[in-house]
Order: structure tokens, then C-alpha cells, then sequence
């Protein structure tokens, strides 16, 4: 089967090389000149599988309330005459319902659990590198209101089989001491046992090398015109090059892996993606004093900040903006975030050599991703992964690797087995 992914982000690259480890001739198109240059480029490093809750959830619409009118916000709106942003966040407060928020987590659970399996599995037989660690993550708490909820969230997490333990300030710091300037405002942590780092960049590049030494195609610095549909199948895509010029990809099967450019390109064929860019913010930064870094990755649970060593740097990201597909950097965003670095970890980074990015997460109001079939029958669809994307790679391509070759996939997930109406 020859089968063409559209994306060389995770999404893409991870499908591509499953695919290909079906057996399929897979070929990926993409406008970048290599794989993993935008939501994939500088994220925030963590395998969470220990946060499965979705963004959206009974909490969110008097947190959301609360943070209006900051622009140094962990989630800021900003409005748009655009009637899919607003659509979008109808959705998100549907969403937030209890009944819904419990599925979701369940279904990002599962996936989540089976994509780090399959992550590992991948790793064990490539020895593929791309600064990763374990050791978990640890979710921290400054407010004992919040703390006070982690025992509820430690069995929801053992019910879904995601090893997690609740400490207080003491064993908090002894477990990372690079913390123990918090000690007066901390209160406790959860410690995401098997949660792991990585560079989602480096792992990107190194998994498209080893597809292109198992025979994937990649064909990049071409943007698509248009698909040729024949009898209700796609027969192709005409693309352009960097040069401008015109040509045409076929395939017997389609997968669209493109982020949150996936709803542009599947809407002249009819087709309606419930999924809108969420802009977020990443410094990274070298490490000045090794004895301040910290061994295990952070999350501040209150400001939804994440911190991650990868190699000799520190990669702290966060925040949310909905503002279409807007990539100008907000200076501010940037600010915020390195100011939690210089209050949490004081003096571990150079901060004069911060590299600032900021890039758009293909988010669905559930954040549950779109995987499986739609209405056209040889097309397909792996995206809306949101923040959860590195998280969710590797189980999603073996997952739509498994749907386009006829099988059912492993995990207890709503995927798309069926052709949409």
C-alpha cells in the first residue's frame, strides 16, 4: 500500500515509521525544509502521562474567570471575528461538564499509557537518542487547597494503572533538592513515577533518519494546491515546491498529520476538524550551576509551568493564547515564563541566552485527539494532540498505522474506525 503523510511533525514522523513498519511505501510531504520545525521544535519536553486530565474540566471556567484581564495569564482569549474561534470555545465549556471531562480523561489515559509502552519499545529496538531521561515528573503545589484534592487524582491515576505517589514538603526536596529554596511556600508534590523527558526535536530528526533508512520518502518544502478526488477517493494531492513548481503525489491511502493547519487543508474536501491553534511559549536556557539544576522534570500545577533538563539546557514552557494563527511573540508571555525559572530555580540559568519560541498547538475542545477514518474513504486523520502531543506520538502512529492497514488498535480509545457520514 503506498500511503502519503501529510506533516513531519511527531504526528507525522511517528505514523510514518509505523506505517512503514507495516510494511506500507510511505512517503511525507511538508512545507518546512525538514521535520519538526513547529509545534515538535520547542516544546515542553515531558512524557506527562501522569496528567491526563483535559484543559478542560468542571474547574476551568472559574479558573479561566479568574485569570481575565492578565496578560501574563497561563490562558489568555483574546477575541476574534472569526466564527471558529467562538465555536471553539462554546465546545470547551460543553467540555467542562463532569460527565465529559471523565471520558476524556479516561481516553487520554489509556493512549497515553499505550503511547509511552510503545515509546519505549522503540527506543529498546533503534537506539534512538534524543536527551531523554526518566525519573518522572513532579507536579508541584504551593496552595493546600490543591494539595488537599491530590489524593482523589492518586486514585484516579492508580485506577488507570499510572504509577504516582504523593509527597509532602520533606520528601519533596528530598527527592529533588534543586527545590529546597521553595521550602517555605511549598507545600507538597505528586511524583509521576514512569513519567520521562525528551527532546521532541532531536527525537523528530533521528526517527525521520531511521524512516528514510527503512525507506520512507520525505518530501519537503512543498505546500499542497489541491487533492484530486475521483468517485468520492482521493487519487492525489498537487503541490508546489520552494521553486513554485507544480506537482502531483498519489497514493492508495492519505493521512492528514499536519497540526493546526490540519482544518485548512481537509476543508474544501467538506470536511470539519473541531480543532483551533492554541499558542504557547518556550524558553530554553544553559545550565550555569549543575548543583541548582534539577534531576527530575517540574510542573507548577497553579501557573501551568513546565520545566525539563534536556542535556545542558533547561526548556521551561507554558502559558495558552487562543489568537488564530497569529505567531508574533508576546514579550510579556516570555517574561512570565522566565521569571518562574529566577523564582523557582534562582541562579541555574543563563538567562541573557535564552532562546525564545513560541508555536501553535492543534487543540480540540476535549483535547482528545482526532485519530482514525473520515467520510473519504482512503483518508485519514492523526492530529489535535494539543499539549499532549509528545506525550501521545508513538501510540497514535502505531494507532492510525493500525487503522489504515485494517486493524484495530490496542488501546480503549475513541478512534474513528468507522467512515464518518
Amino acid at each position: 500500500m503506498e500511503v502519503l503523510v501529510i506533516g513531519a511533525g511527531l504526528a507525522g514522523v511517528t505514523s510514518a515509521w509505523y506505517l512503514a513498519q507495516a510494511g506500507c511505501n510511505v512517503t511525507v510531504l511538508d512545507r518546512q525544509p525538514a521535520p519538526g520545525l513547529e509545534t515538535s521544535f520547542a516544546n515542553g519536553g515531558q512524557i506527562s502521562v501522569s496528567h491526563p486530565e483535559p484543559w478542560a474540566n468542571p474547574s476551568a471556567p472559574a479558573t479561566i474567570l479568574r485569570w481575565l484581564g492578565r496578560n501574563d495569564a497561563p490562558l489568555l482569549f483574546r477575541p476574534r471575528a472569526e466564527m471558529e474561534q467562538w465555536r471553539w470555545a462554546l465546545s470547551f465549556l460543553r467540555e467542562c461538564l463532569p460527565g465529559r471531562t471523565a471520558r476524556n480523561t479516561a481516553a487520554i489515559a489509556h493512549l497515553a499509557t499505550y503511547s509511552r509502552q510503545e515509546l519505549r519499545a522503540l527506543r529498546a529496538s533503534t537506539g534512538i537518542e534524543y536527551e531523554a531521561a526518566e525519573g518522572g515528573i513532579l507536579h508541584l503545589f504551593e496552595t493546600r487547597r490543591e494539595f488537599d484534592h491530590l489524593p482523589a487524582k492518586l486514585k484516579l491515576l492508580q485506577k488507570f494503572g499510572i504509577a504516582s505517589q504523593i509527597l509532602d514538603v520533606d520528601q519533596t526536596i528530598a527527592l529533588e533538592p534543586s527545590l529546597a529554596a521553595l521550602r517555605p511556600r511549598l507545600v507538597g508534590a505528586l511524583h509521576g513515577i514512569d513519567d520521562e523527558t525528551g527532546n521532541a526535536h532531536l527525537f523528530c530528526k533521528a526517527l525521520a533518519k531511521k524512516a528514510q533508512e527503512a525507506g520512507v520518502q520525505f518530501c519537503l518544502n512543498n505546500s499542497i494546491q489541491a487533492f484530486d478526488v475521483i468517485h468520492g477517493k482521493i487519487a492525489g494531492v498537487r503541490v508546489f515546491d520552494a521553486e513554485q513548481r507544480a506537482g502531483m503525489l498519489r497514493a492508495d491511502a492519505f493521512v492528514i498529520a499536519a497540526g493546526s493547519y490540519s482544518p485548512q487543508i481537509v476543508r474544501p474536501l467538506g470536511i470539519k476538524l473541531p480543532i483551533y491553534p492554541v499558542k504557547g511559549y518556550s524558553i530554553t536556557v544553559p545550565i550555569l550551576d549543575e548543583k541548582r539544576a534539577p534531576r527530575l522534570s517540574l510542573t507548577d500545577e497553579s501557573r501551568r509551568v513546565v520545566c525539563s533538563r534536556l542535556g545542558n539546557h533547561l526548556r521551561v514552557a507554558g502559558t495558552a493564547e487562543l489568537n488564530g494563527f497569529d505567531l508574533s511573540p508576546n514579550p510579556s508571555r516570555s517574561a512570565a515564563i522566565a521569571a518562574w525559572l529566577e523564582d523557582h530555580l534562582p541562579g541555574v540559568g543563563d538567562l541573557s541566552r535564552a532562546e525564545h519560541w513560541c508555536g501553535l498547538r492543534p487543540t480540540t475542545p476535549s483535547n482528545v485527539p482526532l485519530i482514525g477514518r473520515t467520510c473519504i474513504d482512503n483518508l485519514f486523520l492523526n492530529t489535535g494532540h494539543g499539549t499532549l502531543g509528545w506525550t501521545l506520538a508513538c501510540g497514535s502512529g502505531q494507532a492510525i498505522a493500525d487503522i489504515v492497514t485494517g486493524l484495530r488498535p490496542e488501546p480503549d480509545f475513541p478512534f474513528l474506525i468507522e467512515p464518518n457520514p
